[in-house]
């Protein structure tokens, strides 16, 4: 119909460009109906973005223009979002305005996250039908699946969490239809506080405002208060398991409620779901925590306190190799080296404003006899105070500190995981000081420092996020909106310059400017947060650092802070992980086995190890009165590169037999051309060997 009509009429584009004139209150489904019924029956969730002010015969692009998901923050889940900007909306959502609308079948990511999402519903339900008790908080999706929080006073079970999956199979097979509705903000609180639903009350009272309309999504008997999007009924969730239960506080903090979190997976198909499972016992069989006992790297020692990493000397090794290349790295980049306390006044932590706004990640106070000191937590405040002992003037700029140094933050119990969130590590931190018209330069300079060090350490891939401040609260950040502009501006800038896509994360940014989170992709394909470049003026303003510009004035310079491994510790973790334990031959703690075939040839064997030795490469010779080939299998357990057999036939021809990690037994070289191969794998730091 048309306006003319009585009906009021609006235009949706297609991916291909195409527009569509329909009916005000056309849904999604009804669109994807009229292009196909056997599109009808596979798309599972649509996006929307409005028309205004865009050219309507420019392609918005398809669904594989998504940005990629992360785990959905409570924020996402109940706030209103940002009406401009692209959102997932149910399939019988009526749509009121002009549109670009994309139909999201299987294969889009968004339309597994959804599906994850209302497998969360589905999961609650059945927790509520067995367990009428249970008070619900948040069921997100997350990268790989989803979770709901819940409080009930007796813990589950793993027979519960059976009788869970159980009844959710029933749930799926009433082929309940997802449906919103709306309701006023204070008629939902009325609604949960009456039913004691005491977390529902706070995601209502924090993520919405007085005389909003609230959605809710009901299920059958169940309702949630919940932003949605969902499949269009509980027969969608076809794939799915629960898998485990954990505790976890009300809010994150240790003195509210204990809840329980219960997690669970969901798929498209079977097909999915046993490959997710087959990937999750290679992820197991990669765990840092049992290589590093198995291969004596490290260890956590319950007497001296959780977090804190005692380096063993196979790992003390690898450690210092990964240092001894930072640190090089940074000079040749033109960084200077330098070294901070790891206590300092409290007073300093005040200026810098540490005090304020991570005081709960910081350790108490130490009362000595001078004043009250502070475990840094961070290295900047120690490096500005370098900054600041001498005068400078614009033809010092930039002055580039570097330091591997030790920090403390107080991680809350049952949140540390082995290498990976300690206590106590060590970051590769760097301040650069500059002038406002070095900081693009300086940033291109970090961004690539980054992608220097994850092709390095072999890894191929990342994914960049951009972390904006949230303008609304302004009380978590300091500085002016002035300056935040300009810093994410020079961020923005230095990644077009070097032409690397990334997503904006808004409200992410550290309370004293924006930052570049740098995600490399391990072998399973697993993101890893690592590099982060940050654009600081505020440090600048509360230190009054200054510099002579050619002016003759004293000018403000901008700070730059970068860590690329992030932590070593952290870093170290994730290459256990990445090459399960077998490490590239540069990183390897021992590169060579020597294995003699009896006593006879161990004359020859010291005399191999000496000229690998002196060669730079690290060996061990197995001088045990032990059977060959159990030295050969230990030296295999501990993933050494290369195990080298000698015997008569070696020792006569001055040779070895090389057997590699691997590859197994690839005959005799002479021990030159054995050398020579190892000196190109030190050279080139390849992962092959």
């Amino acid at each position: 119909m048309t306006a003319e009509q009585g009906v009021s009429t609006i235009r949706v584009q297609l991916p291909d460009g195409s527009i569509r004139e329909v009916p005000q209150g056309t849904t999604p489904f009804d669109i994807a109906t009229a292009i196909s019924p056997r599109l009808a029956a596979t798309v599972v969730v649509a996006r929307i973005k409005p028309l205004a002010g865009l050219d309507i015969n420019q392609s918005e692009g398809g669904a594989d223009d998504t940005p990629e998901d992360t785990e959905e923050s409570e924020g996402s889940m109940y706030g209103a979002g940002d009406p401009a900007a692209e959102k997932l909306v149910d399939l019988t959502t009526p749509l009121t305005e002009d549109v670009a609308l994309w139909l999201l079948k299987e294969q889009d990511e968004d339309s597994l996250k959804v599906v994850r999402h209302s497998a969360a519903h589905v999961m609650a339900t059945a927790i509520l039908e067995l367990f009428p008790e249970t008070k619900l908080g948040h069921g997100p999706a997350t990268d790989n699946g989803f979770f709901y929080d819940v409080y009930r006073e007796v813990p589950f079970t793993e027979e519960d969490l059976a009788a869970i999956e159980a009844r959710m199979a029933e749930v799926v097979a009433r082929d309940e239809k997802f449906v919103r509705e709306e309701e006023t903000r204070e008629q939902g609180i009325a609604d949960y506080l009456e039913q004691g639903e005491f977390m529902k009350v706070h995601f209502i009272e924090r993520f919405t405002q007085p005389g909003e309309q609230i959605s809710l999504y009901k299920n059958g008997g169940f309702t949630d208060f919940c932003r949605g999007p969902h499949v269009p009924s509980t027969s969608r969730v076809k794939a799915f398991k629960v898998t485990s239960v954990a505790g976890a506080y009300w809010l994150g903090d240790e003195k509210n409620q204990q809840l329980q979190r219960i997690y669970g997976t969901a798929f498209f198909n079977d097909k999915d779901l046993k490959a997710h499972f087959a990937r999750l016992e290679e992820i197991k069989a990669r765990d840092h925590r049992v290589l590093g006992k198995q291969l004596d790297l490290f260890s956590i020692q319950e007497v001296a306190g959780a977090g804190l990493i005692f380096w063993h000397p196979k790992g003390g090794l690898i450690r210092k190799t990964m240092e001894d290349w930072m640190r090089d790295e940074c000079i040749r980049r033109g960084y200077q080296m330098v070294y901070t306390p790891h206590i300092m006044r409290r007073e300093l932590w005040k200026i810098s404003g540490h005090e304020g706004f991570y005081a709960e990640n910081m350790y108490p106070p130490m009362e000595l006899d001078d004043a009250e000191y502070r475990l840094k937590p961070m290295n900047c405040p120690g490096h500005i105070l370098i900054y600041k002992n001498t005068p400078k003037s614009y033809r010092d700029l930039p002055q580039r500190y570097a330091e591997l140094g030790n920090v403390y933050r107080y991680e809350r119990s049952g949140t540390m995981h082995g290498l990976l969130r300690v206590r106590g590590f060590t970051q590769d931190d760097a301040h650069i000081f500059c002038t406002p018209g070095q900081i693009e330069d300086e940033v291109v300079a970090c961004i690539e420092f980054a992608q220097g060090v994850l092709t390095t350490f072999g890894f191929a891939e990342f994914k960049v996020e951009l972390s904006t401040w949230d303008p609304s609260k302004p009380e978590d950040y300091t500085g002016s909106p002035e300056h935040w502009n300009q810093a994410i501006n020079s961020l923005r800038t230095a990644l077009d310059r070097k032409g690397i896509p990334f997503r904006t994360i808004p409200g992410e940014a550290a309370f004293y400017g924006p930052k570049i989170d740098i995600k490399l992709v391990d072998v399973l394909g697993r993101m890893w947060q690592l590099s982060t470049v940050q654009f600081d003026f505020n440090l600048p303003a509360r230190f009054e650092l200054s510099y002579k510009g050619e002016d003759g004035e004293l000018h403000q310079p901008v700070m730059v802070h970068r860590a690329l491994f992030g932590s070593v510790e952290r870093f170290f973790g994730v290459l256990i992980e990445h090459y399960a334990g077998a490490f590239p031959f540069w990183l390897a703690p021992v590169q060579v086995g020597l294995v003699p075939i009896s006593e006879k040839h161990l004359e020859y064997a010291r005399l191999v190890k000496q000229q690998l030795e002196a060669a730079g490469i690290r060996v061990e010779l197995d001088e045990r009165n032990e059977k060959m080939n159990a030295k050969i299998r230990e030296f295999g357990v501990s993933k050494v590169p290369f195990i080298l057999i000698l015997g008569d036939k070696e020792a006569a021809t001055e040779s070895v037999s090389v057997r590699t990690r691997g590859k197994g037994d690839e005959g005799s070289i002479t021990t030159a051309a054995f050398l020579e191969r190892c000196r190109s794998l030190l050279q080139n730091k390849g992962t092959e060997l």
